[in-house]
């Protein structure tokens, strides 16, 4: 087991660059799961320019499948640089074969890259609120040998379950997870199902079952896990609500500091001594990347921390390098704001933004933005007219939110997250282009509450560091521990 997690951040933050430093180093590098193929189709777009993609695509077993995916989207020498990238449909219920084999290959390529060259276990990171891409998504990174799954936001109890079918000792066998379905009666059929064999080409390969971290803010929700899950979870990694990106909100009616963040209270702190009592494995995670946090975690008895901010910002993630820069800098000035916004999520959950010049996080820079829905990861699923499900999301368009039944009170600042985390990571869309006038999709950068503490890692005269500082540094209270 590590006693450090590398966090799974954004979109492509937490990129196969990352994870593989962090696992050749000896602790767990984790790539962040979530839009998967919109990163890959991106990369292949602009031209593939370090060959990276080319190798992954060699090493997919299925030819035919990669084949087909490749001819379609890679681009010689790159797209133009005010050309937009390329579209796909969003993901629902039943999804084409080609959106689901999308998946299945972006899945497996990046946990192919952090793999790349060593044999320590890399893990992969999932939102379990983004339903409907996980059974291609988990299907594919298991195929690349991924050794841990992590999931948080939300209660995803039948992951287990899932990994389970996919790893029986025969071959991969169907797998079915429930769609959430907002004003669904409990009967309705919202089971999505995936049979690895629809998708195969000759034998199926016998895949090992990755070890399964629920990330859980709360003594209930960890025991619920234990308890109700539909197979082993394998540890538990608590994060507080200090940790960056989606938080738990708090719990019991939602109040507000004057500065307009939520407020925590005493049903909010977790007691670690009955975390202690479950017996199993557990990190913390939220305010503990230091030497003393990690020291600290130990003498709690866990097994480690999760990092997540301290990584964000070296050199290997895959944060655009002028944000990157930007804001360590601010950091070591002690100027580093970090805010949890209780609306931008779609998903309702506070989240938590980086204040940073000429981002979504300066209310007049998303204004100019105008409001739509073209990736649709976060959509809410409810019952539409004749009982047939459809989607909505509370940052597209007003009227045709209301239109779909959405309150307008819930489009209040409200912000397109699944667009602002891919030009976080240098792959903008081009939004708009008039009069010869070409505009891109502005970031939005989320981080922790200890982005300030970045500054550690800025030893004498240096504007940037690694993720083998980070290590060194957050191990350095712990002698017996070595980097590879």
């Amino acid at each position: 087991m590590p006693q450090i997690i590398q966090g799974g951040m954004g979109v492509g933050v937490s990129n196969w660059r990352l994870a593989q430093v962090v696992s050749r180093l000896g602790q767990l590098g984790v790539v962040s799961g979530t839009a998967l193929d919109q990163l890959m189709i991106r990369r292949l777009a602009d031209g593939d320019p370090d060959g990276a993609m080319s190798r992954a695509f060699e090493a997919f077993p299925f030819r035919d499948m990669a084949r087909r995916i490749w001819q379609e989207y890679f681009v010689p020498c790159g797209k133009a640089k005010d050309a937009p990238y390329p579209a796909t449909p969003m993901h629902q219920l039943r999804d084409p074969r080609k959106v689901v084999e999308l998946c299945i290959v972006s899945n497996f390529l990046e946990v192919f890259l952090a793999k790349e060259g060593h044999d320590n276990p890399v893990g992969i990171n999932f939102l379990e609120k983004v339903q409907t891409v996980h059974l291609p998504s988990i299907y594919g990174a298991m195929l690349a040998g991924v050794g841990y799954v992590l999931m948080g936001a939300g209660i995803p109890l039948h992951i287990p379950g899932v990994l389970d079918v996919f790893a029986h000792p025969t071959g991969p066998q169907a797998a079915e997870y429930k769609l959430g379905v907002t004003g669904a009666p409990a009967d309705f059929d919202s089971v999505m199902r995936f049979d690895p064999a629809d998708y195969a080409e000759g034998p199926l390969p016998v895949l090992t079952r990755p070890r399964f971290l629920a990330i859980v803010s709360s003594n209930t929700l960890a025991t619920t896990m234990l308890r109700r899950a539909n197979g082993r979870v394998d540890g538990l990694i608590l994060e507080t609500q200090t940790a960056g990106g989606h938080n738990a909100p708090p719990r019991g009616r939602l109040q507000l500091s004057p500065a307009g963040e939520p407020i925590y209270g005493e049903r909010d702190q977790v007691k670690i001594e009955d975390l202690r009592a479950l017996g199993v494995p557990f990190w913390l995670a939220g305010g503990y990347g230091s030497p003393q946090g990690l020291r600290q975690a130990l003498e709690l008895g866990a097994a480690g921390i999760q990092v997540g901010t301290a990584f964000e910002f070296a050199e290997e993630s895959g944060l655009g390098r002028d944000l990157k820069y930007n804001l360590l800098a601010a950091a070591r000035e002690g100027r580093a704001e970090v805010f949890t916004d209780p609306l931008a999520s779609p998903t309702g959950f506070p989240f938590k933004v980086a204040r940073l010049a000429g981002t979504s996080s300066q209310p007049e820079i998303y204004a100019q933005r105008e409001r739509l829905c073209n990736l649709g990861f976060l959509r809410e699923a409810y019952l539409g007219p004749n009982d047939r499900i459809a989607y909505r999301c509370s940052a597209e368009p007003i009227p045709s939110y209301i239109a779909k039944g959405g309150k307008l009170e819930d489009t209040t600042g409200r912000k397109c997250l699944c667009n602002a985390l891919l030009a976080n990571i240098g792959y903008p869309q081009v939004i708009s282009s008039r009069d010869g006038m070409v505009a891109f999709e502005p970031p939005l950068i989320t981080a922790g509450d200890d982005l300030s503490d970045v500054a550690q890692f800025l030893t004498g005269d240096r504007l940037t560091y690694t993720a083998a500082d980070v290590l060194q540094h957050l191990l350095s209270l712990v002698p017996e521990q070595s980097m590879a």
